[in-house]
Formats: C-alpha cells, structure tokens, sequence
C-alpha cells in the first residue's frame, strides 16, 4: 500500500512539472522554397513573456513583421493560451542556411527555441493559378518609376516620379521600403509631398488607381551612362477570395508582395567644347546677372555693400558666383552669402547673392569693372555670357578735414589728411559736484540700497528651498519635461483631435519637426531606413524605433481610411509617449 502511494505521488508531481512547462518554439511555413518565394517563421509560446530577441536574419531580407497574435481561450473551464511573434522573410540566395535561436523571458526565466533550417533553390516557376491569391495579387500591383528625360545634359535637371499602381479589384492596406534607390552619380533632392491621394490612370491601357510615392529631382555630375538603383516595397495586398460573408459579399485575402520599380539608365550628354567660355564655371540654366552698390558716392572710411546677384532656374547650387575686381584702395571683406533657392518638381529656382563690404581708405573716384557670368543655356544648347556695367565710386574728402574735392584731378588718390582738431569736442576737465546740490549719502536712495540685500536673504532661503524640493521630485520633473516636450510638438494636433484629415497631417508634421530638431536634418531627408539608421546610431532601442516608425505610417494611411475618437487619442497618446522615449534616450 505505501508503495503504491509513493508512486501516485510520483506521477502526481510529474504530471504538474509537465503541465507547468513553458512551450516556446519557432515554426516554419515550409523548409524549402526557391529563391523568389517567400517564408514565414513564426515564434510561438503558450505563456506570456516579456524581452523577446529574434534571432539575426543575415542571410533573409525582413520583408514583414513582426506581427503580435495572441490568442486566448476558455474550453469546458481550462485555459489556452497562444501568442505569436510572425516574420515574413525572402531569401538572399541560394544555398542552406540555419536561423539562430530566438529567446524570451517568462516568469524571471530565459527560455530558447531551437535553431532552424531552411534551404533555398534557385527560382522556381510560381503557379499562375487564378485562385492563387499570392499570383493575383502579382498580376494587380505595379511599382513604375516615371523619368522626366532619358538622356538629358550634364547638370540639366530630370525628375523621378515612384507610382504604385493597384487594379480595382484589389486593395492595399499597408507598405514598407525595403530598398532605397540610390543615386551615387547625381546631386538629388526628394519634393515633399503634403499627403497621398489616390488618383485614376492607365496602366499597359487598362484602368488602374495609383498613388505617388515619391518626387525627386536630379542632377547628373557626370557623362555617360548612369544607373538609378531600383526602389522595392513591401506591401500588404488584400485580394478577393472565393469565400462570402453572411450577405454575400466577397471576403478579402492579406498577402504580402514585393514589389520594386526597376533600375533605370540615364546616358547623360557632355556638355560641349566648342564655344565654351574661358570664365565657365558649370552653370546649367537660364539666369540672369545683377550687380549693384548702395551707394555710389560716400566720405572717406565710412562703407558701402557690393551685391551680385544671380537669379533664375538650373543648377544654382552647384557653381559659385564670379568675383568683382575691386581696386586694391577699396577695402573688402569676404562676402556674406544670402541664397534664396527652391527646389520644385521641374529643378532648383531662385537667386544666389553675395554681399561685399567695402570700406575706403583714400578720397577720388574708383572705377569697379563690368563683372562677366556664363552659362549653358539649355534652350538653345548654347553657352551665354552676361556682363554687368562698369560703376564708379566717388570718395569724398573726410567731414572733419574738407577740401576742396576740385583740388584733386579724377582718379588721383590722396591720403585723408587727419585734423587736429577733430577731437577738440572731448573734453579734458570735469566738475564733480552734483547736478542738483544734494549728495547721495544719508539720502532716501542711500538707506534702500544698503537695506534692500539684508532684506532679501529671507526671500532668498524661501525660493531656494522651493526649488530643491522641485529639483528633488524626479518623478514629476521628468513628467513635466514630457509634457512640455509633448505640448511644443504636438499643440497643433491636439488642437484638431475629433478632425480626421487635420489631426494627422498636424501630428505628422509634429514628429517630422521633433526629428529636425533632434537628428539636424531637412525634410527632404525624410526616409525611413534613414530616421531608423540615424536613431539606432544615436542608441535608440529598436523598439522605441519601430513605434516612431510606425506612427509615421499610421499618419500617412490614417488619413485614407476611416478612425475614431478613441483611435486618434490612441495616436496623440503613442506619439507624446515615443517622443518622450527618444528625447530621453538620445545620445
């Protein structure tokens, strides 16, 4: 009898050390696929964890994910529980690769799953089956990239214009940059862009709805053939499946596609020898050239600003304004430049402007010559060369020592004779006594200010004291540096929460100024591969930066589909917490 207890007791314990098992394992969607398929791998525990770290994926390219599911039931009384970390991942290349273990904590434990191995084979033919939504979702989404011009001058300006096209029998719920495209060989800028608008157009002469991604100008900075490396995208498409709701409407699928525009080669044109100028300087456009002073008459050792200007459109930050010949009796300073450009879908416009200061040290009249810019006017295809009047500085005689200015035949320099009596107004004897008869000592004004600091010390102890204990409340000084932070960020989105459209243009342009200000760079920078690079350099942890991420991709699909009350202060909530999170942790 007691050894049949021991042994119930036995299987009693082991059954609970069995049932109390955390299971924490990684599963793949298939073990080998071809080079263009993609695999899934999901991380799978059936208790709650905190702290999971997938493993390196150096030889996939992440193209979704992760995605959190959790799924928690109650059958006939007993609990099950499920949460899932998903990763939609494409190989690099072929060959058999191992994912490493990924880890989680659960309950104060590290828990491991094992490694995997996947192997990939060369392409393989994907179905072209009609049901298939994976080959649907193929046939229905295009990513094309618009050039303005395939072959155009050196310096001459193209535009790039990134369109995804979508059928109407299908959507798109979400997308991803997986790939930049780069342009080594140009000088680029990206357009901002105030919102996505979905339009209707003509894809291979079918009826398509496409939006624009993206708007950049180039600049070629050198001849020859130049390539523009592709931009890929991973996106979420939601295909019409063969199942029916309860009315009878059509179910959508989510699949995931990449889907890339292409490189492209520009051949760019040289630009000509014959007839190029001697004082060309690489100026592609049309411009026109404006010299002038602010004065033309002025006394000895008082100034007078030299401005040239150059205004119009082409490449007006890539060349350098040509230099005035100053007469070496004028003193000049290195110009102050005052640029006023813009860039717009077609190139740059505006003026580049350097200010001189001359300040002369002799009297008589100072000829400045013509100043001489050339271009290659693009129109014509010809180089131009514009060339300013001569002007004349007319010095005159210092006020404190006047000559007669027709003493002095034009042109001849005279030093400024000093006067001996041009400080005769200072005065080199004083009188002390005060003006109104009465001293300040023993007076009113006397008894205040020896009183006022003894006064003062009382006042002093009680601030003091005020401040340590503000200064000591590290809680709520953190809070309150939040909120102020939060409040001169997002004021303005605050301000439209219930106004869909309003709120989240303001809150987008609430975390692209809070990035400017933090990371110092211009909105035309704005990409997400270079907000996550630059963050995770400045030891953000990746999951304050994939938050950041995704709010900005909430913004930009929000606004173009439907969101409540509740989901808008979500959002306000999430972005005041993820600017506090990378205010705190930027170094």
């Amino acid at each position: 009898m007691n050894f049949k207890n021991h042994i119930l007791i036995i299987a009693l314990l082991f059954s609970t050390l069995v049932a109390a098992q955390v299971k924490f394992e990684a599963k793949l969607s298939k073990a080998k696929l071809g080079l263009n398929e993609r695999l899934r791998l999901d991380f799978e525990m059936d208790k709650d964890g905190d702290n999971f770290v997938p493993p390196s994926f150096s030889d996939f390219t992440v193209v979704g994910g992760p995605n959190t599911s959790v799924s928690n039931t109650w059958i006939n009384g007993k609990r099950s529980f499920k949460k899932t970390y998903s990763y939609f991942l494409a190989p690099k290349k072929v060959g058999k690769f191992t994912i490493k273990q990924g880890t989680i904590e659960i309950d104060g434990e590290t828990y491991k799953t094992f490694p995997v191995t996947v192997e990939v084979t060369p392409a393989v033919e994907l179905p072209t089956d009609p049901n298939d939504p994976n080959y649907v979702a193929s046939q229905n989404i295009h990513l094309v990239a618009e050039v303005s011009k395939a072959n155009p001058y050196l310096n001459e300006p193209i535009t790039v214009i990134y369109k995804l096209y979508v059928s109407p029998e299908t959507g798109v719920s979400n997308w991803r940059e997986i790939d930049n495209p780069k342009f080594s060989d140009f000088w680029s800028q990206n357009i901002p862009m105030k919102g996505i608008s979905v339009q209707n157009g003509q894809y291979n002469g079918e009826d398509y709805r496409y939006v624009v991604l993206r708007k950049t100008v180039l600049y070629p900075q050198k001849s020859g053939e130049l390539k523009i490396e592709p931009l890929s995208l991973d996106v979420t498409v939601e295909v019409p499946s063969n199942r029916r709701d309860f009315f009878g409407g059509r179910l959508m699928t989510q699949v995931n596609k990449t889907v890339s525009a292409g490189a492209r080669t520009i051949k760019v044109k040289p630009l000509p020898e014959q007839g190029k100028p001697a004082n060309f300087g690489g100026a592609v456009g049309e411009f026109d050239l404006i010299v002038s002073t602010s004065k033309k008459e002025l006394k000895a050792t008082e100034s007078l600003q030299l401005t040239v200007e150059v205004s119009g459109k082409g490449n007006m930050k890539l060349f350098e304004l040509p230099k005035p010949n100053i007469p070496s009796a004028l003193e000049v300073y290195d110009p102050v430049k005052d640029d006023k450009i813009s860039t717009r879908i077609d190139g740059m416009y505006g003026a580049k402007i350097e200010n001189y200061t001359i300040v002369p040290q002799f009297k008589g009249k100072y000829p400045i010559p013509g100043i001489s810019f050339s271009y290659f006017d693009l129109k014509t295809e010809q180089y131009k060369t514009i060339t300013s009047n001569e002007m004349v500085i007319d010095v005159l005689d210092d006020p404190m020592n006047p000559v007669a200015s027709n003493a002095n035949p034009a042109n001849i320099k005279q030093a400024v004779v000093a006067n001996t009596e041009a400080f005769a107004y200072i005065k080199s004897e004083t009188n002390l006594l005060p003006k109104n008869g009465s001293y300040f000592f023993k007076s009113t004004a006397f008894w205040t200010s020896l009183l006022a600091p003894l006064l003062a010390i009382p006042l002093a102890l009680i601030v003091r004291r005020r401040r340590e204990s503000y200064l000591s409340d590290e809680i709520g000084m953190k809070t309150r540096a939040q909120d102020k932070l939060a409040k001169k960020y997002l004021g303005e989105a605050k301000k439209s929460l219930g106004q869909k459209e309003s709120f989240y243009v303001a809150l987008e342009k609430a975390l692209h100024n809070f990035l400017k200000a933090k990371l110092h760079i211009e909105t035309s920078e704005f990409s997400k591969d270079k907000i996550e690079e630059l963050l995770s350099k400045r030891q953000v942890s990746q999951v304050t930066v994939s938050e950041f991420i995704t709010l900005l991709e909430s913004c930009e699909l929000a606004r173009y589909s439907p969101a409540t009350d509740v989901t808008m202060q979500q959002d306000y909530n999430n972005s005041a917490t993820a600017i506090a999170a990378i205010d705190k942790q930027l170094k």
